[in-house]
């Protein structure tokens, strides 16, 4: 077995929780694979290696969110302000809405705006700010959107150009706001409900999936569908359906259950974005209609500048995830 590197460890990740990492970050020999791949799901290898990787993750969040209040919304953005987080914001103040984050030239907002209310389950539409004001009152008032999200994703005509911890640089006076249902409100729904989430326990990105599903188009923007997925056995999948049906505005009931390859997806166990998932024997996948659909539509209006979140770095909002419920 051959060495693999697994980045630098956390600075207040204890001794002992380094040593199991070093003991297991070895590549299991026989499939060469990381450990949340399909294929090595029933290695043993590779099974006690991603179980001691997850545990070792759960440890340093647990550990880093004793040092600052991570349940306060206004506590989070003003850290992510100041750049001392950079990570994912999942698990982070829960409780309120997270959102997806797309800005926009004022001369493709409108289309922007039609597509959203065209297409509600990939792209709902949270709030929408005036032309060159960085601010979505709606959402929060200690808010500033050049700075607040812990990283953004550039696109310049239609192409994604890097990704970048501020954009106070690159804002304009004609700038679009327009701030998107995450599904990490109802992902948080389904663990109260006692549903379990395999990324969560993982400490991996949700799967995400390019579909052959067609958003209705508006102007310049058009998309296929993409998806996010979540695996559960069939009695929790129904429950899933229940539960997320009263959240439409964070993406609302699966668009499909099982079956992948009718809505275009050839092969489940590679995301097309986020990390490739475990489909155990028995479970079913379920997908829901995702916030990174918009994306795909930038790419095709090209506007010469637009930026969005970069996936699972998110807006962290005052509002109630409670209050988007319905019945």
């Amino acid at each position: 077995m051959r060495q693999v590197a697994l980045g630098k460890p956390l600075p207040h990740v204890g001794r002992q929780q380094q040593r199991l990492v070093r003991r297991v970050g070895a590549e299991c020999g026989r499939h060469r694979v990381l450990p949340s791949s399909a294929r090595a799901y029933n290695c043993r290898i590779c099974f006690l290696r991603r179980r001691l990787l997850a545990r070792w993750r759960s440890f340093a969040i647990r550990t880093t969110a004793l040092d600052w209040n991570a349940a306060d919304p206004v506590e989070v953005r003003r850290r992510i302000r100041a750049g001392r987080h950079r990570g994912q914001t999942g698990g982070l103040a829960p409780g309120y809405v997270q959102a997806n984050i797309a800005v926009l030239p004022a001369a493709y907002a409108d289309e922007f705006a039609r597509f959203c209310q065209r297409n509600p389950k990939p792209c709902p539409l949270l709030a929408m700010s005036e032309p060159g004001r960085p601010r979505l009152p709606e959402l929060a008032e200690d808010l500033d959107l050049r700075t607040d999200l812990p990283s953004y994703r550039i696109f310049r005509n239609g192409e994604h150009d890097s990704d970048v911890a501020s954009i106070g640089a690159l804002w304009r006076d004609d700038f679009v706001a327009f701030a998107l249902g995450c599904s990490f409100s109802f992902e948080e729904a389904l663990v109260d409900a006692g549903l379990p989430l395999r990324h969560w326990n993982d400490g991996s990105v949700v799967p995400m999936y390019l579909t052959n599903l067609e958003c209705a188009p508006a102007g310049r923007f058009r998309s296929r569908l993409v998806v996010s997925m979540r695996p559960f056995a069939p009695a929790d999948a129904i429950r899933a359906v229940q539960i997320t049906s009263r959240y439409p505005r964070v993406h609302g009931a699966p668009i499909h259950l099982g079956m992948p390859e009718r809505i275009g997806i050839d092969d489940i166990e590679r995301a097309w974005q986020g990390d490739d998932p475990v489909v155990a024997s028995g479970e079913l996948p379920v997908f829901w209609a995702c916030g990174v659909t918009p994306q795909v539509a930038l790419r095709a209006a090209r506007p010469p500048l637009a930026i969005t979140h970069t996936p699972a770095h998110m807006l962290v909002t005052d509002v109630r995830n409670a209050s988007l419920a319905v019945g």
